[in-house]
């Protein structure tokens, strides 16, 4: 394509294995130092910080500076919705790394995806919301109806504040796992942060998984279905 954007040089950047790795390490939402992501990755630190600059020169990531250490970070939700669309089309090929287990079953379920809540219970979440008539489309967008208005309200979540917000309130995700939408946008991610101040669910350490307590999933499923 000799006019438009250059869609080739980012997927040279994403296309690396090791870098694919590290991108992928920091879907969770959590900034890692090169140590950490060259440990992600397999790879020696030395060829991770030449990975890492490729990385953040491409515009993928960006670098926060905490006295002596680098970290690492997405550098928007747009590189996570890509990365989380990519994901659905490798799952949907077939295109595994590992063996379905424990920890795969876990990240079906439920699981981080950047900063909002995806897997079975992110798409459970999405849908109840559209039955109840809190979500609706107009035209392909996704609108916060009166009603969704109230009940995040009633959540305890401060809509001036997100509606002040760059980007959009409202936003569909591909579900690489469920090959359906789950919400992302400042609602996802407020809702998310909203779950965790409740005790309704918790970030397992190191990974994307999202473990829900007993009367979490219970109060969930009361609202959601």
């Amino acid at each position: 394509m000799k006019e438009g954007p250059d869609i080739a040089r980012i997927a040279a950047l994403i296309g690396d294995p090791a870098r694919a790795n590290m991108l992928a390490a920091l879907m969770h939402g959590k900034a890692l130092t090169a140590s950490e992501l060259s440990a992600e990755a397999g790879i020696t630190k030395q060829t991770a910080s030449a990975h890492l600059t490729k990385l953040t020169d491409g515009g993928l990531l960006q670098v926060r500076k905490q006295g002596r250490h680098k970290y690492f970070a997405l550098a928007n939700d747009d590189v996570a919705q890509v990365l989380e669309n990519l994901m659905g089309l490798a799952a949907g090929m077939g295109l595994l790394r590992t063996r379905t287990g424990p920890k795969d079953m876990a990240l079906r379920m439920a699981r981080i995806c950047y900063n909002h809540l995806a897997g079975e219970m992110g798409t459970r979440m999405y849908d109840g919301l559209l039955a109840q008539g809190h979500l609706r489309r107009d035209d392909g967008v996704l609108v916060l109806t009166k009603s969704g208005e109230a009940f995040v309200r009633d959540l305890g979540i401060d809509l001036g504040v997100l509606q002040t917000k760059k980007g959009p309130l409202c936003r569909e995700c591909l579900d690489w796992s469920e090959r359906r939408s789950h919400l992302a946008g400042s609602l996802g991610r407020a809702l998310f942060s909203r779950f965790e101040e409740l005790g309704w669910m918790k970030c397992a350490p190191d990974s994307r998984v999202v473990t829900f307590s007993k009367h979490g999933k219970k109060m969930f499923n009361t609202m959601f279905g």
